[in-house]
């Protein structure tokens, strides 16, 4: 197999890992280059026996010394729009990372340059689409076995270390990442959209900034084992030194409320700082029911009338970041279709439309209102349409 030039916007840790994964799994890299002032993701490919190849001054630079057979845009979610554009002009096929844009506003325009005969292909990093857990799940849903979707309660609370980390990244400021949600969940809601086959049609929103405020900063430091907490992990770009006294302007936990065109309705709870980490996905249908816990890999399942004990599944791989082996899934996924043209499991609108519904959940929070998800979706439909 030939190797693949590569072309780097954004070297941050996320892609970073990305690449180590694609390493991991077989791919022949070649890294030509990255453009990145301020590279955190250097130590990561280091690790992983990765040469980054040379550091270009902008993405112009970068791009005008092609050809790329893969470009990937790690950059903060408020660059991935201009950052899109100049790899669409280049021509080079794309892999960036989620969320694939920020705004509304880039949402529209983004749908609208889609259109375009001369766009290259688009691959988004929402890598729970390819977790083997999560497509069982898929599997299990679109096979009829739970009957109707009828109701999902989800949660995704993270340890203490996590959200800290997101008070102090880069995340932390709307201007920069977008919500908390957008970041951290549009995953989740990707899933969910596709779970229920259906869009959004109304959402409701209730959350705040009730733990990484300086109101909390008198709570002890370390952990049980004397650990310091709140800052083993680096936050790369333009971070905070400090959780609680940062100019965090996200939420730090946040409920939502969805009823989907389908009649199927969802409730989800996160938290950034928790005891008990959980991600977990209980899927009700008409006919069964089904558990997903994504922080343990396991998944369980019975029928409705079945008396017998429950289905379980247990798909071993666990690691830190609780993507559980979907890193390496992914990047198989993304050498399956670059090379032998199968289809990747997401596309560009599916990620859009994920990045919309949460868009929808925010200003539902923001406006303290049920929010009609119509008009939003027919200027969605018109912006594709031309």
């Amino acid at each position: 197999m030939n190797s693949f030039r590569i072309g780097v916007i954004g070297l941050g840790q996320r892609i970073a890992h990305v690449l180590a994964a694609m390493e991991e799994v077989g791919w022949p890299l070649d890294l030509a280059g990255y453009v990145d002032p301020a590279p955190v993701g250097l130590p990561i490919l280091a690790d992983a026996g990765i040469e980054p190849g040379r550091p270009y001054p902008d993405p112009a630079a970068l791009l005008g010394d092609g050809p790329f057979d893969l470009v990937m845009i790690g950059s903060p979610n408020h660059l991935h729009y201009q950052h899109l554009k100049a790899a669409f002009a280049a021509g080079y096929p794309i892999f960036a990372e989620k969320p694939i844009v920020r705004t509304e506003a880039e949402t529209l325009a983004l749908a609208r340059d889609l259109r375009q005969t001369t766009t290259p292909p688009l691959y988004i990093g929402l890598v729970m689409r390819s977790m083997p857990i999560v497509r069982e799940v898929i599997a299990r849903v679109d096979s009829g076995e739970l009957g109707e979707l009828v109701s999902v309660d989800a949660t995704e609370h993270l340890g203490p270390e996590h959200g800290g980390y997101l008070a102090r990244n880069w995340r932390r400021r709307q201007e920069w990442g977008g919500s908390y949600l957008l970041d951290k969940v549009c995953h989740d809601f990707d899933i969910f959209g596709r779970l229920a086959g259906a869009r959004p049609a109304k959402v409701a929103s209730f959350g705040g900034r009730s733990i990484f405020t300086p109101e909390q900063d008198a709570r002890p430091k370390v952990y049980s084992d004397g650990a310091p907490a709140y800052a083993l992990r680096d936050a790369g770009w333009s971070s905070a030194n400090d959780a609680f006294h940062s100019d965090m302007d996200v939420t730090d936990h946040q409920i939502a409320m969805v009823e989907y065109e389908s009649g199927a309705r969802l409730s989800f709870h996160a938290n950034s700082h928790v005891a008990l980490q959980e991600r977990r996905w209980y899927v009700a249908g008409t006919r069964g029911t089904l558990l997903a816990d994504l922080v343990r890999n396991k998944l369980m399942v019975r029928g409705a009338l079945d008396l017998k004990k429950p289905e379980r599944m247990d798909f071993h791989e666990r690691t830190d970041d609780n993507h559980n082996g979907a890193d390496q899934a992914m990047a198989r996924d993304l050498l399956a279709t670059l090379t032998e043209g199968k289809a990747f499991p997401v596309t560009p609108y599916e990620s859009m439309e994920a990045g919309l519904t949460v868009m929808a959940i925010d200003k539902a929070m923001t406006e303290g209102r049920v929010v009609d998800c119509a008009p939003m979706w027919a200027a969605y439909d018109a912006a594709r349409a031309g």
